[in-house]
Protein backbone atom coordinates (compact mmCIF):
# COMPACT_ATOMS: atom_id res chain seq x y z
CA UNK A 1 0.00 0.00 0.00
CA UNK A 2 3.08 2.19 -0.40
CA UNK A 3 1.41 3.58 -3.56
CA UNK A 4 -1.31 5.19 -1.83
CA UNK A 5 0.90 7.81 0.30
CA UNK A 6 2.51 8.63 -3.12
CA UNK A 7 0.67 11.96 -3.96
CA UNK A 8 -0.38 12.13 -7.41
CA UNK A 9 2.16 14.73 -9.73
CA UNK A 10 1.64 12.88 -12.97
CA UNK A 11 -1.06 15.88 -13.91
CA UNK A 12 1.40 18.51 -12.89
CA UNK A 13 3.27 20.01 -15.52
CA UNK A 14 5.33 22.25 -13.72
CA UNK A 15 5.21 21.95 -9.73
CA UNK A 16 6.04 17.82 -8.99
CA UNK A 17 5.36 18.25 -5.29
CA UNK A 18 2.00 20.11 -5.63
CA UNK A 19 2.42 23.66 -5.11
CA UNK A 20 2.73 26.61 -7.19
CA UNK A 21 6.04 28.29 -8.10
CA UNK A 22 4.30 31.33 -9.93
CA UNK A 23 8.18 33.02 -9.81
CA UNK A 24 9.91 30.12 -10.70
CA UNK A 25 7.56 29.28 -14.08
CA UNK A 26 7.88 32.90 -14.86
CA UNK A 27 11.54 32.80 -14.94
CA UNK A 28 11.38 29.46 -16.97
CA UNK A 29 8.43 30.04 -19.39
CA UNK A 30 10.36 34.09 -20.03
CA UNK A 31 13.82 32.47 -20.07
CA UNK A 32 12.48 30.30 -23.24
CA UNK A 33 10.66 32.92 -25.05
CA UNK A 34 14.04 34.85 -25.00
CA UNK A 35 16.15 31.96 -25.83
CA UNK A 36 13.89 31.19 -28.73
CA UNK A 37 14.06 34.28 -30.10
CA UNK A 38 17.80 34.67 -29.91
CA UNK A 39 18.10 31.58 -31.35
CA UNK A 40 16.01 32.02 -34.24
CA UNK A 41 17.34 35.77 -34.63
CA UNK A 42 20.71 34.51 -35.15
CA UNK A 43 20.37 32.54 -38.42
CA UNK A 44 20.09 36.40 -39.71
CA UNK A 45 22.88 38.34 -39.76
CA UNK A 46 21.19 41.68 -40.04
CA UNK A 47 19.79 40.86 -36.73
CA UNK A 48 22.61 40.66 -34.64
CA UNK A 49 21.36 43.53 -31.94
CA UNK A 50 18.19 41.57 -31.29
CA UNK A 51 19.78 38.27 -30.69
CA UNK A 52 22.79 39.31 -28.70
CA UNK A 53 20.61 41.42 -26.62
CA UNK A 54 17.89 39.04 -25.97
CA UNK A 55 20.54 36.35 -25.52
CA UNK A 56 22.14 38.02 -23.23
CA UNK A 57 18.93 38.89 -21.01
CA UNK A 58 18.29 35.09 -21.17
CA UNK A 59 21.16 34.39 -19.74
CA UNK A 60 20.98 36.16 -16.82
CA UNK A 61 16.93 35.12 -16.38
CA UNK A 62 18.05 31.75 -16.74
CA UNK A 63 20.76 32.00 -14.02
CA UNK A 64 19.12 33.29 -11.54
CA UNK A 65 15.84 31.22 -12.50
CA UNK A 66 18.77 28.27 -11.84
CA UNK A 67 19.26 29.89 -7.93
CA UNK A 68 15.82 30.24 -7.12
CA UNK A 69 14.09 26.51 -8.85
CA UNK A 70 12.68 24.20 -6.73
CA UNK A 71 11.81 21.62 -8.96
CA UNK A 72 13.54 18.94 -11.58
CA UNK A 73 10.89 19.65 -14.21
CA UNK A 74 11.70 23.72 -13.88
CA UNK A 75 15.12 23.33 -13.95
CA UNK A 76 15.02 21.51 -17.21
CA UNK A 77 13.59 24.22 -18.85
CA UNK A 78 15.72 26.44 -18.06
CA UNK A 79 18.63 24.77 -18.98
CA UNK A 80 16.92 24.41 -22.60
CA UNK A 81 16.15 28.53 -22.47
CA UNK A 82 19.92 29.14 -21.16
CA UNK A 83 21.12 26.62 -24.12
CA UNK A 84 19.02 28.59 -26.63
CA UNK A 85 20.07 31.69 -25.19
CA UNK A 86 24.21 30.88 -25.54
CA UNK A 87 23.80 30.01 -28.83
CA UNK A 88 22.20 32.74 -30.09
CA UNK A 89 24.46 35.36 -27.80
CA UNK A 90 27.29 34.26 -29.19
CA UNK A 91 26.44 33.98 -32.66
CA UNK A 92 25.15 37.20 -32.16
CA UNK A 93 28.11 38.58 -30.77
CA UNK A 94 30.01 36.78 -34.09
CA UNK A 95 28.21 38.68 -36.56
CA UNK A 96 28.28 42.21 -34.84
CA UNK A 97 28.28 42.20 -31.39
CA UNK A 98 25.63 44.32 -28.50
CA UNK A 99 26.26 47.62 -30.21
CA UNK A 100 26.80 47.21 -33.95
Amino acid sequence: MAQALRPNTAGSLFATDGKTHALQDSLMAATLVLGLIAFITSFFHGLHLLSSWTGLIGLFTGLYGQWVSITTRERFGLILGLGASGIGFFIGMAHGGLFG
